[in-house]
C-alpha cells in the first residue's frame, strides 16, 4: 500500500473536496481518501497507478501538486457512517438558503443576493450529485454532473444580461438593510455546513475549523454583499450592488466549469 499527499491550492471548503472524491471515483486502486480542508491537503492511499491519480487531480485546475508518495501499512481505515445523513443535511441548508436569497434578492432588486443565490445552489448540486449518486456508476455521476453544470450555467448567463440591463438603464436602488440581514443569515448557514461536514472528520482543533470557516470561498461572497449593502446605503447607488453580482457570477460560472469537467 502507497499513500500519495497531495497539496490542492484552491480546497476551500466540502464542494471541493466532493469534486475530488467523484473525479477520483472508478480509479479501482484508490483504496481511502483522507482530506484535509483547513491546510488544503489530500493524501491518497492506493495500490499503484499513480499516473492516474496526478492526472485526474490535476485535471480538476484546483492547484493541485503532488508532495510526497511514501509506503504504507496502514490497511484499516475509519468508516464515517454518518456521512450521508450530513450531506443531506448541508444540502438542505444551501437550498433552503438559496430559495430564501433568490426570493429575498427579487423582492429587494439586489443582484447580489440573487447572484449569491446561485452560489448556494451551486454547493446543492455538489452535495445533491453526490448523494444521488451512492451506488451508482460513474457514468451516471457524469451524466448528472452535466446537466447541472450547463444548469448553473444558464442560470449565471440571464443573471449578467440583468445586471447589464440594469447598467445601462434607470438605475434601480436596492433595499440595503434587507442585502445585509439575509447575506448575514447566509453567512451563518455556510459556517455552520462548514462545521459539520469538518466535524465528521473527527478533527475537534478549534483553530482548523475556524480556518476553513474563514477562508472559504462562500464566507468571502457572503461579506460581499454584505459590504455592498453597506456600500448602497452610503453612496446611494446601486452600483455596489451589481458589482459583486458580476463578481459572484463569475465564480458561479467557475464552479459550474469544475463540475462539467466531471462529466468528460
Amino acid at each position: 500500500m502507497e499513500k500519495t499527499t497531495f497539496e490542492i491550492k484552491k480546497m476551500d471548503c466540502p464542494s471541493e473536496e466532493n469534486l475530488i472524491r467523484m473525479k477520483l471515483d472508478g480509479i479501482s486502486g484508490i483504496k481511502n481518501l483522507d482530506f484535509d480542508i483547513p491546510n488544503r491537503k489530500l493524501t491518497v492511499f492506493h495500490k499503484g497507478q499513480i499516473d492516474q491519480i496526478e492526472k485526474s487531480v490535476y485535471e480538476l485546475n484546483l492547484g493541485g501538486k503532488k508532495i510526497a508518495t511514501e509506503k504504507t501499512e496502514q490497511i484499516d481505515f475509519e468508516e464515517h457512517s454518518n456521512q450521508k445523513k450530513l450531506l443531506w443535511t448541508v444540502l438542505a441548508i444551501n437550498f433552503l438558503f438559496f430559495i430564501i436569497e433568490i426570493i429575498s434578492g427579487l423582492i429587494s432588486n439586489s443582484m447580489g443576493l440573487v447572484a449569491d443565490s446561485l452560489d448556494m445552489l451551486a454547493d446543492s448540486f455538489v452535495y445533491g450529485i453526490s448523494l444521488l449518486a451512492v451506488g451508482g456508476t460513474l457514468i451516471r455521476k457524469k451524466k448528472i454532473a452535466k446537466l447541472a453544470g450547463y444548469f448553473q450555467i444558464i442560470l449565471a448567463v440571464i443573471g449578467f444580461s440583468e445586471i447589464l440591463r440594469r447598467f445601462l438603464g434607470e438605475e434601480l436602488l436596492p433595499d440595503f438593510s434587507t442585502m445585509i440581514i439575509v447575506s448575514a443569515f447566509a453567512l451563518a448557514a455556510n459556517g455552520i455546513c462548514l462545521y459539520l461536514m469538518q466535524k465528521s472528520k473527527s478533527k475537534d482543533e478549534a483553530h482548523m475549523k475556524a480556518s476553513m470557516i474563514f477562508t472559504s470561498n462562500d464566507v468571502i461572497i457572503n461579506l460581499g454583499v454584505i459590504s455592498a449593502g453597506v456600500l448602497v446605503n452610503w453612496l446611494n447607488s446601486g452600483k455596489p450592488d451589481l458589482i459583486i453580482g458580476t463578481i459572484v457570477f463569475v465564480l458561479v460560472i467557475q464552479g459550474a466549469m469544475r463540475i462539467l469537467n466531471l462529466s468528460k
